[in-house]
């Protein structure tokens, strides 16, 4: 069996159950009708307007980590990587690990004028190019253990000290300008003897959560794990992560969101485990049936699909599993995002610059080539959320001024032909509002 065949077994086996639920899913899950009153400025109603609807940006969060944000090494690396994340990307996850971000005590690194660290980009100067390019910016993460500075004591009571301190400045620097926190992470990667003392308490999430909401009151606290709890170790509702967030919501803890990482780090010869494991359709809608249980929506925080190499073949079947997974996971009705994880090969974690052998860089798993050039996997994710899964509508408003199209949530903008002139005008079509405009003329 070819590496195509091993890598969509069971979509071919599950084709027409797959296709079924997934147009089924987007249809129901993601397009609504909005409905159009069209008035001149006396309000009295226009009728015989044409109306041109296209869809701006995707109210369906989609995006990419940031961490290479100004960290390539030369200026027209960081042009182009700018450039090609604002094409397709309207979500940012910007670095927040603790150890990075206060290496030393008392002396975070938030202005753009700070010390570097690889791969950790300051939070100014990523805000910066969010707030300038409309991505919405999200933190990762507040509380990650391993990834505590060495100036953190191994003691209970200062680590909360001391975590509080931070989840303090934080919210106070950034709460207005990040909605979405990732407050804890990984407490499933638990290493037994080898982790902090802090993390093998009993309610390090509770306690998390609950000091979160003490700061960051209108903010979205995020809870996120890794592939292995949240996808390959799926025992519906005996599943250990689903138990400890169930736990957790029956303790009041403010968990708003659920977070599920998709890192298919696997080495080559065992993709067909990983397949067994993740690739399977029918389990991967069972998983997101069974976690939308908790009544909580459901992001897919990190993502990691391999092509191990530079190969045409490799890139394409990383191309195509990237499709399959994306229509999967945008068809679910609690899936409110998809993030995958590094853009570019050569600059993933655990690894020199361009060594392809190390760290995570073995997978080959970005969305552009190291030089820089658009694999297919890019062009898949841009071409499902700008041509696929996009809407252009027209549309005449009847006797009484109104019209209705069907389309993809988002913000749109409309072009009216009014005698002879063209006016344009912007709506938020959202799946959590009536979606009943008035719009005077």
């Amino acid at each position: 069996m070819g590496r195509k065949e091993t890598v969509f077994k069971y979509f071919n086996e599950q084709k027409e159950y797959t296709n079924d639920r997934v147009a089924l899913g987007i249809e129901k899950n993601r397009k609504g009708f909005a409905e159009l009153s069209i008035k001149d400025c006396d309000g009295a109603p226009l009728k015989g307007v044409r109306i041109k609807a296209v869809l701006e940006k995707h109210e369906f969060k989609h995006g990419a980590n940031l961490f290479m944000l100004d960290e390539l090494e030369t200026k027209e690396k960081n042009d182009k990587y700018k450039e090609l994340f604002k094409e397709t990307f309207n979500l940012a996850t910007l670095p927040f690990y603790w150890k990075d971000l206060e290496p030393e005590q008392g002396k975070p690194r938030f202005e753009k004028d700070s010390p570097r660290v690889y791969r950790r980009p300051v939070p100014d100067l990523c805000l910066e190019y969010c707030e300038e390019n409309g991505i919405t910016p999200k933190a990762h993460c507040l509380n990650y253990m391993p990834w505590s500075p060495d100036w953190v004591p191994d003691d209970i009571d200062e680590t909360k000290r001391l975590l509080d301190k931070r989840f303090h400045e934080l919210a106070d620097r950034y709460g207005d300008r990040i909605h979405g926190w990732e407050v804890i992470n990984e407490t499933m990667e638990i290493k037994l003897f080898e982790d902090r003392k802090f993390f093998k308490e009993p309610d390090v999430v509770e306690w998390s959560f609950d000091r979160a909401d003490r700061y960051f009151k209108n903010n979205e606290l995020i809870i996120n794990e890794a592939s292995s709890a949240s996808w390959e170790q799926f025992k519906y509702n005996r599943s250990a992560y689903y138990l400890q967030i169930e736990r957790a919501l029956l303790n009041h803890t403010p968990i708003d969101t659920i977070g599920m990482q998709y890192h298919m780090f696997y080495p080559r010869e065992q993709e067909n485990v990983c397949i067994e494991r993740m690739g399977n359709p029918e389990k991967l809608f069972a998983v997101l049936d069974q976690y939308a249980k908790l009544n909580r929506p459901i992001q897919i925080t990190e993502i990691t699909i391999p092509a191990y190499s530079k190969e045409e073949e490799d890139e394409e079947i990383q191309a195509e599993l990237i499709k399959q997974l994306y229509s999967i996971w945008f068809s679910h009705e609690a899936v409110e995002a998809i993030i995958y994880w590094n853009m570019v090969d050569g600059y993933a974690a655990f690894a020199p610059q361009g060594d392809m052998a190390s760290g995570e860089n073995y997978y080959y798993g970005g969305l552009l080539r190291f030089d820089m050039s658009e694999k297919p996997a890019y062009k898949v994710i841009k071409n499902l959320f700008q041509n696929e899964w996009h809407t252009e509508e027209d549309c005449m408003t009847d006797g009484e001024g109104k019209a209705h199209f069907k389309g993809f949530y988002g913000k749109y903008r409309l072009t009216f032909d009014v005698g002879g002139k063209t006016v344009e005008k912007e709506i938020d079509f959202s799946k959590k509002a009536s979606n009943r405009f008035e719009i005077i003329l």
